[in-house]
């Protein structure tokens, strides 16, 4: 009575196992964009932080002591060559300058009466009334009076001068920074702070640092027998201000340190940039782009690639269509959208670039090639 049922079962699990089988062969490949890697020219950007300076920098500083009278600006004004910024209430240089003149009208009598002196002793001694040494005496007065008044002078010039200084003129077109003393404190020569500085950002200098392995390299790549020729030879630059936005004109790298820092290992470089419309300030912190053309490089697509502890693999595809995870370092540089790879693979390998977040090692698919130019047109 039970062997119908016991065969009857025994035909639906061979059956099932039949299906499964046949599902498994069925089982669905499927289809993930691929490229064979070629070689590219490719421009490579580094990135560098950077802080800007005006091509002046003037700290504004009393030349006398005194209390500040008037301040005429305020702070973040554009100003011209000498216009008028502070004013040092210091009435002792005027007084001096008083004193000076009546010096100087005192030293005008005394000439003319040692002139006098002497124009009345001549035509005595000629006429031998009197001895010439009197004459001689005379026209020694003359001098030492004549001399006096060239030192009045000198002291009314040098009191003027003083005086001067209680106006504080700008010594430079451009912008006023932070005015820390108000109206009535007490400043001198030897203040900590000045009273303002005044930059000029018409231009700019973008100061920044490369490592030592890049200072060799980039030695060993310019053309030029000297540093200033080879610091010719660098393509503009481009300078990136805190907010993300591109400064529209391109700068140049002029002068590099000819030391290295014992205590970083950087060397340090100076960019300039035109600023005329003064929109990077003095104090500005921004990113120097220094872009670096490499012939046949080999290119990956960022989304071509997944990181693990700081280092980025792709998924090659071998001659069976399986998928391998392939390392391609840490030190791999960004140009554009993609990356410059130096190991892990070669001209002619292929790599699937896109929907590798369903990859998995030795999967197979089925490679869908895509043309490599015009995939990386499109980046």
């Amino acid at each position: 009575m039970h062997k119908p049922v016991t065969a009857f079962i025994l035909l639906l699990v061979l059956g099932a196992c039949k299906s499964n089988k046949g599902g498994s062969k069925n089982a669905v490949i499927k289809p993930y964009p691929v490229i064979a890697l070629t070689p590219q020219n490719a421009v490579i950007n580094s990135d560098y932080p950077a802080t800007i300076m005006g091509i002046q920098n003037i700290e504004i500083r009393p030349k006398i002591d005194g209390y500040v009278e008037a301040i005429y600006i305020d702070e973040g004004a554009t100003v011209k060559k000498g216009q008028l910024l502070f004013k040092i209430n210091a009435p002792q240089y005027e007084q001096n300058v008083n004193t000076a003149e009546a010096n100087i009208k005192i030293a005008v009598a005394d000439v003319n009466a040692a002139q006098m002196q002497v124009n009345k002793v001549k035509p005595l001694v000629e006429k031998d009334i009197v001895s010439a040494y009197e004459l001689e005496s005379a026209a020694y007065t003359l001098q030492s009076k004549q001399a006096a008044l060239a030192q009045a002078q000198a002291a009314l010039n040098n009191a003027k001068t003083n005086l001067s200084y209680t106006l504080i003129t700008s010594p430079a077109d451009g912008v006023v920074g932070l005015l820390p003393y108000k109206i009535g404190s007490l400043v001198s020569s030897t203040t900590a702070n000045p009273l303002t500085t005044v930059s000029d950002i018409t231009q700019i200098y973008a100061y920044f640092s490369i490592n030592e392995r890049q200072g060799l390299d980039f030695f060993l790549a310019s053309k030029g027998a000297t540093m200033q020729e080879k610091l010719a030879t660098l393509p503009p630059v481009t300078l990136v201000l805190a907010n993300g936005t591109i400064l529209p004109r391109k700068g140049r790298v002029e002068t590099a340190s000819g030391l290295i820092n014992p205590q970083t290992g950087a060397i340090n470089m100076r960019a300039t940039f035109d600023n005329p419309d003064g929109l990077v300030r003095s104090g500005s912190s921004a990113i120097v782009r220094v872009p670096r053309t490499v012939d046949t490089a080999l290119l990956i697509p960022q989304k071509a690639t997944y990181q693990i502890q700081g280092k980025l693999f792709v998924y090659v595809v071998d001659a069976d269509n399986k998928v391998r995870s392939v390392d391609i370092g840490s030190n791999a540089s960004a140009a554009g959208q993609s990356f410059v790879v130096q190991q892990g693979v070669k001209a002619g390998d292929k790599i699937v670039v896109d929907g590798i977040s369903n990859l998995r090692e030795d999967l197979v698919i089925q490679p869908r090639m895509v043309n490599a130019d015009s995939l990386y047109k499109s980046l």
